[in-house]
């Protein structure tokens, strides 16, 4: 087959979700409003942390950052696609790809990271209440996020070197609603060992590491929390963490789905269904998740309302 290198190739072809137009209105109107809940909804907790006083912990100033990556990712892949469907096209450049590809492993290492601090956070609080203060000080919080920032951006850039210097085929057809790396190893035309290689060693420090963490931190919180005496204290306890728990079997629960499903099916349509629920569902929730089930938020929530009205 004749072999043209990623350099020389101008533009990729997204195949989307469905090829039926008479599903193209509904999927448009459910992504745009899909994609503008997340957004409203992220930027909404961001404005809530950074406009109360009562807020200004560490806990919340992790959730705000949260939600900045949350609209990075979405944003990710969803605009793309949504201009494509108005414009009738299922082209994206081969510049597009490549930053896809990057913000993409960015934002989602990003999440994955700020998950993990979040539940170091719980940690503190819950095991060392008396000492939380002093751990948990204004200038570790901002080392843990530049740390978590920076192993996002070289995670990030990994990717999107290995994907510059593969060579394809004349096939340029993508089977995805965005630039998935996976997606794009299937349409190389040598062999791609190496890059999977690439991959789990890189996907050990975004994945394992962050998941390793949290599991250890929850692991240290239930065992403190069961050895409060009164149901009431431990009701307490561990409601401090219920928000954050939700959030993580969220987002590591759908990506665990979308990984167990490409292995068990081979069909490319039901694997891009599952990643739809942690590109655009899990950043959609996520202010749900921590509005819903959080008094703090709700408080300050309503006191901006008080305060607009």
């Amino acid at each position: 087959m004749e072999l043209q290198n990623l350099t020389k190739v101008s533009e990729y072809y997204l195949l989307g979700l469905s090829d039926d137009p008479e599903l193209q209105p509904f999927i448009f109107g459910l992504f745009l409003s899909m994609y503008l809940v997340a957004i409203l909804g992220n930027m909404l907790i961001i404005l809530v942390v950074s406009s109360d006083s009562h807020l200004h912990t560490p806990m919340y100033f992790f959730l705000s950052n949260l939600s900045l990556a949350d609209i990075g990712f979405i944003t990710t892949t969803v605009p793309k696609m949504l201009v494509n469907m108005q414009a009738h096209s299922k082209s994206i450049t081969y510049a597009g790809c490549l930053t896809q590809v990057s913000f993409f492993f960015l934002f989602g290492c990003l999440d994955s990271l700020l998950l993990a601090v979040m539940a170091y956070d719980r940690f503190v609080a819950i095991c060392y209440p008396l000492h939380y203060l002093v751990i948990i000080k204004p200038r570790l919080c901002g080392l843990l996020v530049l740390v978590s920032f920076f192993v996002s951006l070289l995670d990030s850039q990994i990717h999107c070197l290995m994907v510059s210097q593969l060579a394809f085929c004349k096939d340029m057809d993508i089977p995805h609603f965005f630039c998935d790396v996976p997606k794009l190893l299937h349409l190389a035309c040598y062999d791609i060992s190496t890059n999977y290689i690439v991959i789990f060693l890189v996907g050990t420090i975004s994945g394992f590491l962050p998941i390793s963490g949290i599991s250890f931190s929850y692991y240290k919180i239930v065992s403190s929390i069961l050895r409060v005496s009164s149901s009431g204290g431990r009701y307490k306890a561990f409601s401090t963490c219920g928000s954050h728990l939700s959030a993580v079997c969220l987002f590591y629960g759908t990506g665990l789905g979308v990984y167990l499903s490409s292995v068990v099916s081979s069909s490319p349509k039901k694997d891009v269904v599952a990643s739809v629920m942690y590109t655009v569902v899990t950043p959609m929730l996520n202010p749900f998740i921590y509005s819903l089930r959080n008094r703090d938020i709700k408080s300050a929530l309503w006191r901006i309302v008080s305060r607009i009205a």
